[in-house]
Order: structure tokens, then sequence, then C-alpha cells
């Protein structure tokens, strides 16, 4: 008799599951960079056990308000560097679209430790002889449009592979005589990744090394 812990999972079982992690992540249960990781753990599980360890700190059900709903009325937030330097890093919470403008100075959004509220993170991106930096977790989708007129925007971000439906961020983006440039970790300044239950017994499961490839990706 095959043993319950071993039950192969199915797509259908790993989508629902990825499905609950989203809606915890727009609850404020799960950073942007929690819901990456134990996104892509979910499409890697190969049980009925891993998956259910990735939600074992997660009510069963949610109670979600579409993101529609929950945007009505709200405009978006705004952070300016002119001549001068705006950053946002650590906790903070994104409930609306983000607008960032660097006139001869930087901006940086780091969205790793973010608790975001919205299916998709959008971000108006202006940058004029100057730098507008956005720092996300490798294995999101980034979509960038926009245009740059003697500068740059570029993506550097290592993406999940396709048919995943992992975080989005959009971002549209106009550059003169600047540079908007998004950023995974691999490019950035590591930061200190909270080691929870889950984790731990999903290393148990698949060893040290496995853990690091897949999940920890060497931060």
């Amino acid at each position: 008799m095959t043993d319950p812990g071993e039950v192969r999972a199915s797509d259908a079982e790993r989508e629902a599951v990825v499905e609950l992690l989203r809606e915890a992540s727009v609850e404020g249960r799960l950073t942007l960079a929690e819901l990456t990781d134990r996104t892509e753990a979910a499409y890697t599980a190969t049980t009925q056990t891993e998956l259910a360890l990735l939600t074992q700190d997660l009510p069963a059900t949610a109670a979600f308000t579409p993101p529609a709903e929950r945007r009505e009325g709200k405009k978006r937030r705004w952070f300016v560097g002119v001549m001068g330097d705006t950053k946002r890093r650590g906790t903070w919470r994104i409930d609306q679209e983000l607008g960032a403008v660097a006139v001869m100075g930087d901006v940086v959004l780091d969205l790793r430790e973010a608790e975001v509220r919205t299916d998709v993170v959008e971000i108006m991106a202006v940058s004029v002889m100057g730098d507008v930096k956005i720092i996300v977790p490798d294995g999101v989708n980034v979509d960038l449009d926009g245009m740059a007129i003697m500068g740059d925007k570029r993506v550097d971000v290592q993406e999940a592979p396709r048919g995943m439906n992992v975080p989005m961020v959009r971002v549209h983006a106009y550059a003169i005589m600047g540079d908007v440039k998004v950023l995974g970790d691999s490019r950035a300044k590591p930061i200190k990744r909270g080691w929870s239950a889950w984790r731990e017994h999903w290393r148990q499961l698949h060893g040290d090394d496995h853990g690091d490839r897949s999940l920890g990706r060497g931060y």
C-alpha cells in the first residue's frame, strides 16, 4: 500500500497551491520574495507532502478580495529623487500602482521584502539624467516597456521557466539621458531570507544540495 506521504502530486494540485499562495500574498501573509520562493517550490514538488509543507503556516481558505475592487479609488504612490536620492527598502506594503521619478538623482525601489497586495505590481518609472533601480526576487516575470532617448532601460533578472504562474512586475519606463533598470537578487545586495519551518522540512526531504539549488538559488 502506498504511503500517503509519498503520493505523487498532480499538475492540478500544484496549481491549486500556487493560487493559495497568491491569495495569501494579496492578504499580506507573504512578502514578494516568500511568494516567489514558494511558487517555485510548488512547481518542483513531486509529492503531496511537499506541497502541504508550502502552505502549513497559511489558512486553508482565504477571504480573497478581487484586485480591481481593492485598488478602486487609490492613487499612484510616488517616489521622487531630484538632485538627490530616494530609497525604499525593507518591509513595506504595496496595494496600489507605484511611480518613480529621478531627475539628476537616484530612486531605488526594493520589492523583495514588500507585502504585495495586488496581482501585478505596476510601476511608472521616469528618469531624466538620473537612475531608477527596481530590485525584485529572481524568479518573477518582468514586463518592461517604454522608451529610452540617449539613455538605457533594461532587465537583468533570472526569470522563471515559461508556463509557471509566478508573480508579475510590469514597468513602464521613460528614460532621457538616464537609466531605468530592473535587477534580480543575483545582481543586488543580498537580503536576509527567513528560514521558516516549511523550508527546513523541504531541505530534510531533498537534502541540502537540492534545497540550495531549487529554493535558495545561492543568495
